[in-house]
């Protein structure tokens, strides 16, 4: 943080997520950061958007930042208690159209936006073993539209994952509706340097905005492979609304943003 820009990195990653959330939209959720995006955009710009966990409950009113999806704050004044089977449902449910959209996070992401969560080096004898999948494989497989949070790092940002946790857009070009899976997968990337997204057609990622005081070519820098900045603005810093609420409001405790 600095007198320029009075917000940190995780902060301005909070809000570019939450400006993803529109109202209306169906918002699943994981534990962390993840949490507390869909809490800033429940608290400041999209009202009617509904949270759900994949322990069961739906639309809580969090009134306090819950620490994990099993945390029983999640189920203080819910429409519903549920159960997994019902959050996993709710969230393939093709009726639903494109108002689903989730928020992951990963160890690696390569230029189609498909994940790795289980490990670094070869599987049978890693460098390092992650939780693995949990549901982010059915989350990026059935879910229209993902946000991905990550550190902007080349160890993160890699020509080839050491793994295929969840899929992205595969090998781009029409190779995700090739195998099967309807349209979806990671839609966004937000990270501390700047937000991601993939072309309509390539499904290549592109730079779309980078944040004050980081240029394009810091991102391309800590990317190893060779990324699209040709389009890339600046983005709109967070506004002394949004960080008010989201730091009064959303997480009065530093619980996620320290």
């Amino acid at each position: 943080m600095n007198k320029d820009h009075p917000y940190t990195p995780r902060e301005i990653m909070t809000i570019m997520a939450a400006r993803e959330i529109k109202n209306g939209d169906i918002v699943f959720s994981g534990t962390g950061i993840s949490m507390l995006a869909a809490m800033a955009a429940k608290n400041i710009n999209a009202p009617e958007s509904v949270i759900f966990f994949e322990t069961g409950a739906i639309d809580s009113l969090l009134e306090e930042l819950p620490f994990a999806v099993s945390d029983p704050r999640i189920m203080y004044w819910a429409a519903a208690n549920s159960q997994l089977t019902d959050a996993f449902t709710t969230m393939q449910n093709r009726i639903t159209g494109d108002k689903v959209i989730a928020i992951l996070g990963a160890a690696q992401i390569d230029i189609h936006g498909n994940l790795n969560t289980t490990c670094i080096g070869d599987y049978f004898s890693p460098d390092i073993r992650f939780a693995g999948s949990g549901g982010g494989c059915d989350v990026a497989s059935f879910v229209p539209r993902c946000i991905a949070f990550m550190q902007h790092e080349k160890r993160k940002f890699v020509k080839k994952l050491d793994y295929l946790t969840s899929p992205g857009q595969l090998e781009g070009e029409k190779s995700r509706q090739a195998a099967g899976l309807r349209s979806g997968g990671v839609s966004v990337v937000v990270t501390n340097l700047g937000v991601m997204r993939f072309d309509k057609d390539s499904g290549r990622m592109y730079l779309d905005k980078f944040y004050p005081d980081i240029a394009p070519e810091k991102i391309l820098e800590n990317t190893a492979f060779n990324m699209d900045i040709s389009k890339a603005t600046q983005a709109d810093p967070p506004t002394i609304k949004e960080l008010k609420i989201l730091r009064e409001e959303c997480d009065p405790q530093r619980l996620i943003l320290d």
